[in-house]
């Protein structure tokens, strides 16, 4: 049943506004990137050394071209007025303006942050957030973290801040960023800085204001927008003037005394500092690391007391042992009514928006449920959305222009036109989910599918747009491919999208709307892109499929997206499966269509048919497919000089094969005679293929009947799951591995002559191998989106066989369940990965005791990318809550009693 607008509150009324764009409450948000240097986008380089390029030590001192980055930032929906914090505890070399990170080459597991910050709170309007960052008062150990991963080696973990003992004393500032909107336009910050130490200690705090730079390039008109400007109105008020967002003003809370001096204005403008990158002439004398010059070196002349494009009021704050310093600032547009800026009405503002964001969450909890969910899981649910949503980034890159250079600068060199050559339509300027906005600060289409998927629970609206958005003609490639990343926009991602998309529709209709017109939408455009896989990846036309790496890097052999010896072809299981779930969900996307356009019917059947070539060709093509009925796993083969090698290794690969299931419920596909009757006479006549589907009455209910249509047939799928559920190969203690525990101690070797040989073995932490960098490993952790699928097909299969099929699980434990309960088991111990057990520590925290003992760490949650086959420690990107806060879809259901994620 849907919720009546009174149970949601004001939260789902603003978003109501935004979505019929009476309103717009999405104009700001944490939309500010963490990382904008090291990108791609930013790289101009003939050899794409993009780390180098542009540093992180060349950041504070040059402008950006693309987009901007700051520290727990926000700005507004196309990035042209920014505000974010930089601060200083006299005892750094530089002024903290920014996230540190090791780069790729200096990480021994690639690139990592070497910072601890975490997303607190968010609503979807982003009317309330707040983040927190940790800020050490001994000076930073910046060289410390470069030199002691640099002399680790791949074997060994990676050397975080923490290990550095700097927090040990507890002599850190805790620095906390809240915002509250009082219009779409007017917001409140409230910045807390708590002394955690045992002594008093100074900090300097910068609340900047900044425009992003459009005016350097040599561009004009469009969105090269003229130079803007930042005045001093008084010692309280700044005016900020663009041309296109218009007047805004920012100020200060005055001294609670008259005695309080109110602390200076500093401006500068944001633009390169030639002279000291280049050795070239400034065009200004006020640059962009004239703050960095002022507070850290004090110099002189290297700031301006009264304009520029980049301000901040300097606050020198001495914080008492154990105590806390609030700082109360306002950003609004000039026209909007006044109000009492600094009284009761700022606090009471805030009051407001929290109740707000509490109440919104509750509502996420069915009320009969509510008092059952323990607070601890609603803290895990609730930082995940929140995590989710402060990871929307403002995302600018025009390929042709990049390419081509701007007017203002030299000509880029002839190198830096071959990267993403044939992507010269892309052009995006949009606010989009990102993996992690410091590690992945760009997006990927396949992790953006999984993210819709909890963003659909708290904003529909943003999910369907946002899936929407990379089906458009400046996204999606004339040929019909999705773009998948901006280092490589032609690499192959699996195909998800469509599967996101319908799960986007379903949940969303459970709020009491069908949106057909966005299943409409994307249905038609994924017509395009499946068209395009039909014609790319599958080489002979026999229904078998080799995409490339899809997503998950090292997993094979050798590196999968790069070309094989010549002549040689690899079918690949798991993009064969891929393809067949592609199928499987637009046949459901099309029978959902069909029951109010009979002209969906037509190409119902099309994807019917289609399903069942490729799942015959995958079982069947060459004698028995890519099934290896000796092992009773489905595998790769490798093709070369008119012999078929399979490349027996038990990995994600063969487990693909088990999500491209779909069920046909009898009283859908009656309704559809036409549909009916192809499905009918395709099974009569084709009893080769009429193998692979399943029908089933319920009681002898033709009513409730239903077909099955998978890849694995029930003694497949049965032989499979033995391995799945054997806690000796796939199954953890934290869910499902991606590699097969069996190759600890026994790598699978491949020599195919003499003198070489490739080994695949089980490293179930970060990656001891340079594919892809090092800095992703799918050789044996958890990975949480294809956990999910797993955890989906489960529960499709359970919804079909019922208590007619059962499995041990785990094998040898005498357990028997049907398939509905191993999924709920396999999500039981993914959700282990969080919840507090022994001593109240949580497996994703790894030997950290500070989560679980120290009060000022405790209930601070970190989603990272995947997590410790063994032992279920968080590994590689530390905010990658996008597609890990499937989580808290998980921890939703227990709540909810959901039986299956097919409603």
């Amino acid at each position: 049943m849907a919720k009546s607008k009174n149970e949601w509150g004001t939260e789902r009324e603003r978003l109501a506004e935004d979505a019929a764009r009476t309103r717009n409450w999405k104009r700001w948000g944490s939309y500010l990137p963490e990382r904008q240097w090291g990108t791609m986008r930013e790289d101009y380089s003939a050899d794409s050394s993009t780390w180098t390029h542009f540093s992180h030590d060349m950041a504070r001192s040059r402008a950006y071209r693309w987009g901007e980055d700051g520290l727990l930032g926000i700005t507004d929906r196309e990035c042209r007025l920014c505000f974010a914090l930089a601060l200083w505890n006299e005892r750094d070399p530089i002024l903290k303006e920014r996230l540190f990170g090791l780069t790729n080459p200096e990480g021994n597991h690639g690139e990592d942050v070497k910072e601890c910050y975490f997303y607190l709170d968010s609503l979807p309007s982003h009317s309330y957030m707040r983040a927190l960052y940790k800020y050490p008062q001994h000076e930073y150990p910046y060289a410390r973290l470069i030199e002691e991963n640099r002399r680790r080696t791949r074997d060994d973990p990676e050397f975080e801040l923490t290990d550095t003992g700097i927090f040990d004393d507890h002599a850190y500032f805790d620095v906390f960023a809240e915002y509250a909107k009082t219009s779409p336009n007017s917001i409140l910050i409230r910045l807390t800085v708590a002394n955690r130490g045992p002594e008093r200690a100074a900090l300097h705090v910068l609340p900047t204001l900044w425009f992003r730079n459009t005016w350097s390039w040599g561009r004009a008109g469009g969105v090269y927008w003229p130079k803007p400007s930042i005045t001093r109105i008084d010692d309280h008020t700044l005016l900020a003037e663009h041309a296109s967002l218009g007047r805004f003003r920012f100020q200060i809370e005055p001294g609670r005394n008259e005695r309080t001096a109110p602390p200076p204005f500093l401006f500068t403008d944001n633009e390169t500092n030639f002279a000291k990158l280049y050795g070239g002439t400034n065009a200004t004398p006020y640059v962009k690391d004239g703050f960095h010059e002022h507070v850290v070196h004090a110099r002189a002349g290297v700031i301006s007391s009264d304009a520029g494009t980049k301000a901040a009021p300097h606050y020198r704050l001495e914080v008492e042992a154990h105590a806390e310093v609030v700082l109360r600032l306002r950003l609004f547009a000039e026209d909007e009514a006044p109000m009492d800026l600094f009284g009761d009405v700022f606090d009471e503002t805030f009051a407001a928006r929290i109740k707000e964001t509490d109440d919104f969450y509750q509502a996420l909890i069915p009320t009969p449920s509510a008092s059952a969910a323990p607070e601890v899981e609603r803290r895990i649910v609730r930082q995940a959305y929140a995590g989710l949503l402060h990871t929307k980034q403002f995302y600018h890159y025009h390929v042709y222009d990049w390419h081509k250079g701007d007017p203002a600068f030299p000509r880029p060199p002839a190198g830096h036109r071959s990267y993403n050559a044939d992507w010269n339509h892309l052009q995006t300027r949009d606010i989009i989910s990102m993996p992690d906005k410091w590690e992945y600060p760009w997006f990927a289409a396949w992790d953006l599918a999984f993210h819709m998927l909890p963003f659909a629970r708290i904003d529909p609206d943003f999910a369907k747009n946002q899936l929407i958005l990379l089906l458009r003609e400046w996204y999606m490639h004339p040929s019909g491919q999705l773009p998948a990343y901006e280092f490589a926009f032609s690499d192959v991602n699996p195909p998800v999208h469509a599967w996101a998309a319908w799960r986007v529709y379903k949940i969303s209709a459970q709020q009491g709307h069908h949106d057909r017109l966005f299943l409409e939408r994307v249905f038609q455009k994924l017509l395009i892109n499946f068209t395009w896989w039909v014609n790319r990846k599958d080489v002979e036309g026999n229904h078998v499929f080799a995409g490339g790496f899809l997503g998950l890097d090292n997993i094979g052999v050798f590196d999968r997206s790069q070309p094989l010896e010549s002549g040689a072809r690899l079918d690949q299981a798991d993009a064969t499966a891929w393809m067949a779930f592609y199928c499987g969900t637009m046949l459901s996307m099309a029978l959902e269509l069909a029951r109010e356009d009979p002209a969906y019917e037509d190409i119902a059947t099309k994807f019917f048919e289609h399903m069942i070539a490729i799942v015959d060709a995958i079982n069947a093509v060459g004698r028995s497919g890519l099934w290896d009925e000796q092992d009773g796993f489905y595998y790769d083969e490798l093709r070369a000089d008119g012999k078929a090698t399979a490349l027996r290794v038990r990995s994600l690969v063969g487990l693909i094969p088990l999500i491209a299931v779909e069920i046909l419920e009898a009283n859908v596909i009656d309704a559809l005679p036409n549909f009916t009757r192809r499905m009918h006479w395709l099974l009569e006549n084709r009893d080769d293929l009429a193998a692979h589907t399943s029908f089933m009455e319920a009681g002898g209910d033709r009513e409730h009947s239903h077909r099955l249509l998978a890849i694995p047939s029930r003694e497949r799928l049965e032989r499979i799951l033995r391995y799945v559920l054997d806690e000796s190969e796939f199954l953890s203690a934290y869910g499902v591995r991606s590699l097969s525990r069996v190759y600890l101690d026994r790598p699978f070797v491949y020599a195919p002559v003499e003198g070489q040989e490739s080994r695949v073995a089980y490293t179930p932490g970060e990656s001891n191998t340079g594919v892809f960098g090092g800095n992703s490993n799918w050789r044996g952790p958890i990975w949480m989106p294809v956990n999910y699928l797993l955890i989906e097909a489960l529960e499709r299969y359970g919804h079909f066989y019922g208590d007619d099929f059962q499995v041990e699980c785990p094998v040898g434990s005498g357990r028997m369940c049907n398939l509905t309960e191993v999924a709920r088991e396999i999500a039981a111990r993914l959700t282990r990965i969080f919840l507090p057990g022994q001593n109240n520590r949580s497996a994703w925290q790894g030997d950290e005791r500070r989560f679980a003992d120290d009060p000022h760490w405790q209930n601070l949650v970190l989603f990272h990318e995947y997590f410790h086959g063994d032992t279920g420690r968080g590994l590689g990107a530390s905010h990658q809550t996008g597609w890990t806060a499937l989580i808290a879809r998980l921890i939703e259901d227990r709540w909810h009693n959901v039986p299956d994620r097919r409603k």
